[in-house]
């Protein structure tokens, strides 16, 4: 990817374009929300992602709203309204307003007054472009107001046409104000840049690369999570590795090319509703270390047990798999694993068999399919006898009843589970001698 050294751009705190119709805006929970916040005569907008989101008609995550009335009175609002309002962030000037099912996070407007170094000291404002000064990129700068029309003071709808990922104001300064944002302004160009990336923003990343590990594990992790979900996440590691810049966050992540051809699998070569883009499979797919070294990547991200062991095994698998493998073997290792962990082994130990041998051999291709059925089709089955049926057969207790049960089941898995609870009671008198 090249870099890109344009111009800055700017627009005056006015009506420059209109959203069509949004289910979200019309939803009643929304409309509630607004009435609430308006109720007195404070305006309000909504602001960031939301508004990005539907300018590209992408679906929307999360609706932030922004209000020029300080936090307490954003509370009271809400209340007198009979809204639940959550002092999230009151300290801040946000506070969650909770309508069923539905959160709106509100910020009151804020300005810098005073900076020095990392630190601002902010107050709070009626001035918009005052407070999309203090926002990270120009395209989640912009606001819209509850008919659609939209308020873009930094030229966010230009960039966000030309798929141009840029800082408002200096990069610098944005990133030392959260360095957090060096991560953002990858993962966003990953997912919404098109064109060369901004040279300035680039020098500052490298510069200040070394602060991200001032970075909690958990805020790391959601940006690198969020990235890998991205169409061309593969390629966005690698520049940040080119950059000097994953070495502080993610210096394991290195299988690039596994990456590439998991992400292919995934999302253009099979279309299977059991497979869908997931960013700790792809996560997995691009560690290149042993399984020790898994587990050391997932507690400095504090990822949850469930996506650290998901993680650790997809680097060191307790199953061999291969396209040759036969439909009995592969019903063994999926007792073993079932059936998600099985089908992310299938799919990463494909991506790693593509990524080193060129061209497409239909066997081959078969088989890893047919792997993929079988985990499609797994019904999990348990042994017909228990410990019960061998005391029964006056075995004292002890570890001969595990150890005769242990033969039985490795007898009925060569048989394909196919054997009933009467053949293997025959097969544990058999055996119980």
């Amino acid at each position: 990817m090249a870099i890109d050294d344009g111009p800055l751009h700017h627009a005056p705190d006015e009506p420059v374009g209109q959203l069509p119709p949004q289910p979200w805006m019309d939803a009643a929970e929304t409309k509630a929300v607004l009435a609430a916040l308006t109720a007195e005569g404070a305006e309000a907008r909504f602001v960031g992602g939301c508004v990005r989101d539907a300018v590209l008609k992408r679906p929307i995550r999360d609706v932030d709203i922004a209000t020029h009335d300080p936090p307490d009175r954003v509370m009271a609002l809400l209340e007198k309204a009979g809204i639940t309002a959550v002092p999230t962030g009151i300290a801040h000037g946000t506070v969650t307003a909770v309508v069923g099912k539905a959160h709106y996070e509100i910020t009151t407007l804020r300005e810098d007054v005073e900076t020095f170094g990392r630190r601002a000291k902010v107050a709070f404002t009626d001035d918009w472009t005052a407070d999309a000064a203090r926002r990270d990129f120009t395209m989640n700068a912009m606001f819209a107001d509850s008919t659609g029309r939209i308020f873009d003071p930094y030229d966010g709808l230009a960039d966000l046409a030309a798929g141009r990922v840029r800082f408002v104001g200096d990069p610098r300064q944005r990133i030392e104000e959260d360095v957090l944002r060096l991560l953002r302004f990858f993962r966003f160009h990953a997912h919404y840049g098109r064109t060369r990336l901004d040279g300035a923003a680039i020098a500052a990343c490298k510069r200040l690369a070394p602060r991200l590990a001032e970075l909690s594990g958990e805020r790391v992790a959601g940006e690198i999570l969020r990235l890998l979900e991205a169409p061309d996440s593969a390629g966005m590691l690698l520049l940040m590795q080119a950059e000097g810049v994953l070495e502080h966050v993610l210096p394991e992540a290195r299988a690039f090319g596994r990456l590439r051809v998991l992400t292919w699998l995934e999302t253009r070569a099979l279309a299977r509703p059991t497979i869908a883009v997931d960013p700790i499979r792809r996560l997995g797919a691009v560690l290149e270390t042993d399984g020790p070294g898994a587990e050391k990547v997932a507690e400095r991200l504090r990822l949850s047990k469930a996506q650290a062991r998901r993680v650790v095994g997809l680097v060191a698998p307790s199953v061999s798999l291969s396209p040759a493998m036969d439909g009995p073997a592969a019903r063994r290792a999926l007792r073993r694993v079932g059936a998600d962990s099985f089908r992310d082994f299938v799919l990463v130990a494909w991506a790693e068999y593509r990524n080193r041998f060129d061209g497409i051999d239909s066997a081959v291709t078969r088989g890893w399919t047919r792997l993929l059925d079988e985990a499609d089709g797994w019904v999990p089955v348990s042994l017909p006898v228990r410990g019960a049926d061998v005391l029964a057969l006056g075995v004292a207790r002890g570890p001969a009843i595990g150890a005769l049960l242990a033969q039985v089941e490795e007898w009925w898995e060569a048989a394909d589970f196919r054997p009933d609870r009467d053949a293997c009671l025959a097969r544990l008198r058999e055996l119980a001698g």
